[in-house]
């Protein structure tokens, strides 16, 4: 469960990131396709609008993070396009995994212990959002549209 400590610690931590996002963008493409070259398949071969396209959409995420209401059907939405690309629920793990390892890289010292543990709960609520939406168009009795 996402707590409002882990809220304050992704979101201490995400203006760190802002300034390297363009770096850290990078990075994160990288590790992902290293973890799983199976994905690289799903992406064009120019990664630059997507590698923008990540960071706006994390930086919306982070910033909304404590009133996912006012985020939650563009979340859905991204869930459900990325179903009709190919991402599986499998992959999750991969890109959680991804972006772990890329905070770490971009935080250093900073990413202590309690900003990977609030990280890794606010992507897997981010995850559940996804994945709930991949399964199925309407909208989730455990996610109600707000």
């Amino acid at each position: 469960m996402l707590t409002e400590a882990d809220v304050a610690l992704v979101q201490q931590s995400w203006k760190q990131v802002a300034p390297i996002s363009d770096e850290a963008s990078k990075l994160f493409c990288a590790r992902l396709f290293e973890l799983d070259p199976s994905l690289r398949s799903m992406f064009p071969a120019d990664l630059t609008a997507l590698r923008k396209k990540v960071m706006q959409t994390l930086d919306a995420f982070v910033v909304n993070l404590h009133r996912l209401d006012t985020i939650f059907g563009a979340v859905e939405a991204l869930g459900r396009r990325y179903g009709d690309h190919g991402m599986r629920t499998r992959h999750y793990g991969t890109v959680g995994e991804a972006l772990l390892w890329t905070l770490e890289q971009g935080l250093s010292a900073a990413f202590t212990p309690p900003v990977r543990r609030a990280w890794a709960r606010a992507f897997g609520t981010l995850s559940d959002i996804m994945i709930d939406a991949s399964k199925d168009s309407r909208p989730s009795a455990l996610h109600p549209r707000l």
